[in-house]
């Protein structure tokens, strides 16, 4: 069994480094404390940094994402720091990255007791992202070999894609970490249903982890509402519903923790003597 952590992220406006960084220790450090021996945050929760720009800046779209690239490198040590200390594994949701093609793109970095264990792009990018905030795709999908399994990392809209689920289930993932930012209920249940949908197919499990709460300052995290939630196949030994567990209030006032078990032998045993075989058969469906 591992045990996990799963962050209904309220955006909070936090003016300096030094409150910002507070923050987030405290908030990792009350999950710890949890038993937590992995930690996800969501989708821009590193846009927070925003708040530490004049209020000018930090209330333009584009002013704001160029205006936190020097405040990412001190952001990675952070959270590397706080992995190494607390001998978990962390992966601090994501924010827009200026890349040396020029082009910004959205990513997820993920730490273990080791430091640094790598980083995943996001892969699809949604109306939003393309045509306002011009934000590039990235390439490639990686699984990360770790002491708890093998994880593998989507990007909110990319739940929504079955192929690369898919891809990373024949890499070996065991679990996906999907950190989400939506602002409507919709938005957050079409991921959440991605999400279920994809742990359905591969039969692997998969932990959601959202932003929630009013921004007012920030255009790109204004508004923003879900739920957090651990998935996994509905099949023997697992619940009915596969829903191991999901926050019971949408969109608290403040940051909440999902702890939530997941046992990843039996989600794998699901796959060699499960009611279906879902992951054995897919490939049948194409000779059809």
């Amino acid at each position: 069994m591992i045990r996990l952590a799963a962050c209904q992220y309220a955006i909070e406006l936090l003016e300096t480094w030094d409150a910002y960084a507070e923050h987030l220790q405290a908030l990792c450090a009350e999950a710890v404390h949890g038993g937590a021996q992995l930690l996800l945050l969501p989708e821009y929760a590193g846009l927070v940094l925003s708040g530490q720009l004049p209020a000018a800046q930090r209330g333009d779209l584009h002013g704001s994402i160029s205006g936190i690239q020097p405040l990412i490198p001190r952001w990675l040590a952070l959270c590397e720091g706080i992995a190494r200390e607390h001998g978990v594994y962390l992966q601090p949701g994501s924010l827009p990255v200026l890349d040396g093609d020029g082009r910004y793109r959205n990513r997820a970095w993920l730490f273990g007791p080791e430091g640094v264990l790598g980083h995943q792009d996001k892969l699809m990018m949604t109306r939003f992202e393309k045509e306002q905030w011009d934000i590039s795709a990235g390439s490639g999908l990686k699984v990360f070999e770790t002491a708890l399994g093998r994880l593998g990392i989507l990007i909110c809209y990319d739940n929504e894609f079955p192929m690369l689920a898919r891809r990373l289930a024949e890499q070996g993932a065991d679990l996906i970490l999907a950190p989400s930012c939506t602002d409507t209920e919709a938005g957050y249940h079409r991921v959440r249903i991605g999400a279920q949908a994809r742990a359905l197919e591969n039969q692997i499990a998969v932990l959601q982890s959202p932003t929630v709460g009013l921004a007012p300052w920030s255009p790109a995290l204004d508004e923003n509402v879900g739920c957090a939630g651990l998935y996994v196949p509905p099949d023997y030994g697992m619940p009915a519903d596969g829903v191991v567990a999901q926050s019971s209030i949408m969109s608290p006032a403040s940051s909440q923790w999902l702890f939530t078990l997941l046992d990843i032998g039996a989600v794998r045993r699901v796959r060699d003597v499960g009611q279906v075989l879902i992951r054995r058969d897919w490939p049948d469906q194409f000779a059809l």
